[in-house]
């Protein structure tokens, strides 16, 4: 795809994930607590992904972008999250979170990105994400109801996308732990066992299964973007259709999650 595409997918996400009021807004029930709780869980893997994008010189300027959304949101659906938790143990972990966020974020924005910040960042946004993790099925337990699984599966899917792409980044730059290939392995694994059960559930209206049909197109896509290119050579037209083909699909992920969340 070319860099024209790629602008118009970031664009489009961009708008889409960031299309909220500037002030905190309220949670209005559990499966949209549930939403925004699962997006945190993408956000500190898109971080990353961008991060090391700016880095590499990959379409520096839309990554750039892609980060600056991504930690306002971090930032406004946290203080939503904490505004809202329904219990101890919930704003226990959210307050953990902050914690870690705050230490991920200053390493984010102190300088210029470039490799030796960028293997901190590859330690600290696991942390966030296990917190985030934990929070959302936190969530999802108090729900006790089959669409909030379901918003939670379909949110995960946004994460693994990220996920995915943010090791592919690693190791294009050289940077990544020995271990980076099986993970992104596994989240692979993972995000087409959930697409599969996603596509069967009777929950879907013919919306959604419509919706479904072009995130399982974009994942053609993607997963080929992910086979190129693997041994860090610093090709940066195969390193942006990996940061294109992974943006096109959250936000797939993203609507597909939003329709769940309004089945109540």
């Amino acid at each position: 795809m070319n860099r024209r595409h790629f602008i118009g997918a970031g664009i489009a996400v961009a708008a889409g994930l960031a299309g909220m009021p500037h002030s905190v807004a309220q949670i209005v029930n559990m499966n949209d607590a549930i939403n925004k709780s699962g997006r945190q869980r993408m956000l500190s893997q898109r971080l990353a992904k961008s991060y090391m994008q700016i880095g590499q010189s990959v379409d520096p300027e839309r990554s750039r972008k892609v980060l600056d959304v991504s930690l306002a949101l971090f930032d406004r659906q946290l203080a939503e999250l904490k505004g809202f938790a329904p219990t101890p143990e919930n704003k226990a972990v959210l307050d953990d979170l902050s914690a870690a966020w705050k230490k991920y974020k200053d390493v984010l924005v102190r300088r210029a990105p470039n490799r030796e910040d960028a293997k901190s960042i590859l330690v600290i946004n696991e942390e966030v994400l296990a917190m985030a993790q934990a929070a959302t099925v936190q969530l999802e337990k108090l729900s006790a109801t089959p669409t909030g699984r379901l918003v939670n599966m379909a949110g995960r899917e946004r994460m693994l996308s990220q996920r995915m792409a943010k090791f592919y980044q690693a190791i294009h730059w050289g940077i990544a732990t020995p271990a980076a290939q099986e993970k992104l392995n596994e989240a692979r694994k993972e995000f087409t066992v959930a697409l599969a059960e996603l596509a069967s559930s009777p929950k879907n209206t013919r919306e959604i299964t419509r919706e479904i049909q072009l995130g399982q197109q974009q994942w053609i896509f993607f997963d080929n973007a992910l086979n190129t290119g693997m041994g860090g050579s610093g090709n940066a037209l195969l390193a942006t259709n990996v940061a294109t083909t992974s943006e096109r699909i959250l936000e797939v992920m993203d609507r597909i999650t939003g329709m769940y969340e309004k089945l109540g």
